[in-house]
């Protein structure tokens, strides 16, 4: 393990249709259905994958960024340490690197660490390439994803930006390498594919298990406090970010007893992915394979 990385002791503490189709199908066919029946206006910004947004952090010195990649319809996220300028970025995307790498310099800060949730299937990552135009940049990735990466991740690793950190839980049942980034304070989740905002992601492959993702979410996630931000990997509607409270209460899937869960996932039919067979070898690779 990198030695800039401390362990920790973990932290402690609808309708049918609707519970079929609110959740994470990592497929452009599903998104771009979504896209059209929720969003039929989609700004010259937003189509050529520019578009980005900001969310208030409630942490004081804390900077907070949360992109939009609209292909894979994935947030990414970035925050930074306002004193130091030391800056991590979560779960960037290859067609958003150029954006993403002027943001950072705008903004006058020091990127070092690009860590992603898990090894995506419906996109390709941009950390690796990052490293080759950020000096000092280092990739991260939890190890029990299969993927390469400068820092393999364990459960309670925190991960430094400044005075601030991340804590690292592991979430698996989406795939098995998945998991949760709480910050220090518990204000804030990156939950990943794990926990999708009233929905979760599918687990009908790379790994996937119901049970499991049904015991992640709610012993990982669902322990933290209600007014915890939650932001996810993805969102189809145009949905930016909830809370654990919210969850907790009103998903429509994880509401449920784990046996109905398992049934509703197991159910869903979903087309395959339709970039898995290139993001998945991309990405085991720091999203380097074939470029």
């Amino acid at each position: 393990m990198c030695s800039v990385l401390t362990r920790v002791r973990p932290i402690h503490r609808a309708v049918a249709l609707t519970l079929r189709l609110g959740a994470n199908t990592e497929g452009s066919s599903y998104v771009a259905t979504q896209r059209k029946r929720f969003s039929p206006g989609v700004s010259s910004a937003a189509a050529n994958g520019r578009f980005y947004c900001s969310r208030a952090a409630k942490t004081e010195g804390l900077l907070f960024r949360q992109l939009f990649e609209v292909e894979s319809c994935t947030y990414t996220y970035l925050l930074a340490d306002t004193n130091t300028k030391e800056a991590i970025i979560i779960d960037p995307v290859l067609e958003t690197m150029d954006r993403d790498l002027t943001l950072v310099k705008e903004l006058g800060l020091n990127l070092i660490f690009a860590v992603n949730t898990h090894c995506h299937a419906d996109h390709i990552t941009s950390s690796g390439l990052m490293k080759k135009r950020i000096a000092g940049l280092k990739s991260a990735i939890s190890k029990h994803s299969g993927a390469s990466a400068d820092i393999l991740l364990s459960e309670g690793d925190r991960i430094p930006f400044g005075k601030h950190y991340l804590i690292v839980k592991e979430t698996p049942g989406h795939t098995d390498g998945c998991t949760t980034l709480v910050s220090g304070d518990e204000s804030m989740a990156f939950t990943g594919d794990a926990l999708l905002i009233r929905g979760c992601g599918r687990t009908d492959f790379q790994q996937g298990c119901a049970k499991c993702l049904y015991d992640s979410v709610h012993d990982k996630i669902f322990t933290l406090p209600d007014d915890c931000l939650v932001y996810p990997a993805h969102d189809y509607i145009g949905q930016t970010v909830s809370t654990v409270g919210e969850e907790r209460k009103f998903n429509p899937r994880l509401t449920k007893s784990k046996d109905e869960f398992v049934d509703i996932m197991n159910s869903l039919n979903l087309p395959k992915p339709d970039k898995i067979d290139i993001s998945v070898p991309a990405n085991l690779v720091c999203g380097l394979h074939g470029l």
